[in-house]
């Protein structure tokens, strides 16, 4: 390589660390003083101060896409760049996924959200505590079903470098069945199913192996006809498989100022939060379901089953014990659906080994914000995305007010 080309390299390496990158689908306006260079400086300092590689991140007004940009990288020591079309696995947003198969299958006419789940179910789960107590999907879908993660089986699930060899259906009857290699009554809280709130990633694979059984078909291709492909969701899957490793971002840990790789993984419970995809495809998906079921006349649910998706389900005759409904620390659940900023907002988390992302509206519906990163961050480093998150929140509130309605160049 020549010196003017090994400059010229090194000058398009330095702008990627230094400013992002903007991807071809990208929507950023280039003036100096525009709402995206405004977002550009508080993503680029404090990605800087805790040592996240790559981000993503997209913002809704009106049910509209207004400005979705990726910073950083998806694979720094490739230099590939994290875009809006970057694809990575999403943590537990995938329960929304679920929630939406969970409720067109009610829509069919093929669950009810109050049967007693051992009704679809090829192995029977009964609560040792309270055997003659019905659990159902209601409660699965809203974490009030009394199943808790034992960690040191849950652990387990996680299978780096590929998609999990065990099937959800045999671990789950491992885990439930008496006689299973991880049965125990330790799998559930000692409180009544519908008493108690307590957030279930194996409750939420249950939801959705019920599914599978409801339907006759693995949630992985239920959710491609009737969600993936309707929206063109065209970098999204359930499993690595599916993806292909080489299209996936890589995956960091921060620690002590550095990213350490991981290897990328898959899970047993994956629809507790195996879903693969893009700021981009996310955002088709999010907004849908905005949007009474539909975006750009592709229909994912009908509006009811939406609304009752959406609905809060706990109230003041019918919430758990250890829930409060109004003021500080305020929750409420819908079929995963969750609330965030003490009711305030709506949408859902994720979290897992390298990733972290929200997907979040107000209650109107009329903002909403999409961010990822491909970096797990300490505890008293995850102010910094919660910093970048609300950033993002202002610009959309001021897009949302006429502030940012320039002229494109």
């Amino acid at each position: 390589m020549n010196i003017k080309n090994m400059l010229k390299t090194i000058a398009t390496i330095a702008m990627i660390l230094l400013s992002g990158h903007v991807a071809a689908g990208d929507q950023a306006r280039p003036s100096s003083d525009s709402p995206s260079r405004a977002i550009d400086i508080v993503v680029e300092q404090k990605m800087k101060e805790v040592g996240m590689v790559g981000l993503g991140a997209a913002l809704i007004v009106n049910k509209t896409v207004v400005w979705t940009k990726g910073y950083g990288f998806a694979d720094k020591e490739h230099l590939v760049p994290f875009t809006s079309n970057t694809i990575m696995n999403i943590g537990s947003i995938s329960k929304t996924f679920t929630g939406v198969a969970l409720m067109r299958a009610v829509q069919e006419g093929k669950l009810s959200l109050d049967e007693d789940i051992n009704a679809y179910l090829p192995f029977k789960v009964i609560h040792p505590f309270f055997p003659n107590e019905s659990i159902t999907l209601r409660q699965l879908a809203t974490h009030t079903s009394s199943i808790t993660d034992r960690w040191q089986v849950y652990e387990n699930t996680y299978h780096y470098g590929g998609d999990s060899p065990e099937s959800l259906e045999e671990f789950l009857r491992m885990y439930f069945a008496p006689g299973g290699k991880h049965y125990s009554k330790d799998n559930f809280l000692d409180v009544k199913p519908g008493t108690h709130r307590e957030y279930s990633n194996i409750g939420a694979g249950l939801a959705g192996a019920i599914v599978e059984s409801a339907v006759g078909e693995k949630l992985n291709t239920y959710t491609k006809r009737h969600i993936f492909s309707p929206l063109r969701m065209d970098n999204t899957g359930w499993f690595l498989s599916e993806i292909g490793q080489g299209k996936h971002a890589r995956l960091y840990v921060a620690q002590s100022g550095l990213a350490i790789p991981i290897s990328v993984y898959g899970g047993t419970t994956y629809p507790d939060g195996g879903v693969r995809t893009s700021v981009f495809d996310l955002s088709k998906f999010f907004i849908a379901l905005l949007n009474d079921g539909e975006y750009e006349g592709a229909r994912i649910l009908e509006k009811k089953s939406v609304d009752e998706m959406l609905r809060f389900q706990y109230t003041e005759i019918n919430k758990p014990d250890n829930v409060n409904l109004k003021g500080e620390d305020s929750v409420n659940s819908g079929i995963f659906w969750a609330t965030k900023y003490d009711v305030t907002r709506i949408g859902h988390n994720g979290s897992d080994p390298g990733v972290r992302t929200m997907m979040l509206s107000d209650l109107s519906k009329e903002i909403g914000v999409i961010l990822f990163t491909n970096t797990s961050l300490c505890d008293h480093e995850m102010g910094a995305f919660g910093d970048i998150f609300e950033a993002l929140w202002k610009h959309a509130e001021k897009w949302k007010s006429g502030e940012h309605q320039e002229t494109k160049k």
